[in-house]
């Protein structure tokens, strides 16, 4: 791994951002979405992270995004706002590489960093990649919602999990 770059995203990222996750909305049920955002919506987003001071993070090799993650509020209402939901995706043709295992440690860190003191994860589907990710990260296990979506003829629960980004990485 050591020739991945993790980096925060720029607006030019936009396009390869919006390709990786355009193929989970079409392939996967990590989200729930049925309809892709466009380039220009994902470009709004990153550059509205910049201005929240929120973590977008892109991780690329030989100048090839293979993956990006965020984190930004959890809820608008105020008592949540030290409280915040991550994102994660990784380009199809380098999921197993690892990918994950760099970019979702360096999230929690940038989180952290920017005054986060909870994270919370939505796995849509219970993808269980998703949910061994976060498990190996130092996530636990905080609740199922059961039944709650419908994608590819499905009916798909959602798994949510928490991480106390205030104690010890000992997971990382």
């Amino acid at each position: 791994m050591a020739d991945l770059v993790i980096r925060p995203a720029r607006e030019d990222d936009a396009q390869a951002v919006c390709d990786i996750y355009a193929w989970h909305v079409a392939n996967g049920t990590g989200t729930f979405d049925t309809v892709a955002p466009i380039a220009r919506e994902w470009a709004e987003k990153i550059a509205h992270f910049a201005v929240q001071g929120w973590p977008f993070l892109i991780a690329e090799r030989d100048s090839t995004i293979l993956g990006y993650a965020y984190a930004a509020r959890f809820r608008e209402r105020a008592a949540y706002a030290a409280t915040c939901e991550d994102s994660i995706y990784i380009a199809p043709d380098a999921r197993g590489g690892r990918i994950g295992s760099a970019l979702l440690p360096a999230l929690i860190d940038a989180a952290r960093a920017c005054g986060f003191e909870q994270m919370i994860a939505v796995a849509g589907g219970g993808e269980p990649a998703s949910v061994a990710l976060h498990g190996k990260c130092g996530f636990e296990h905080a609740g199922r919602l059961r039944n709650v979506g419908r994608k590819f003829g499905r009916v798909l629960d959602t798994v949510y999990m928490q991480r106390n980004l205030m104690e010890e990485d000992d997971a990382l």
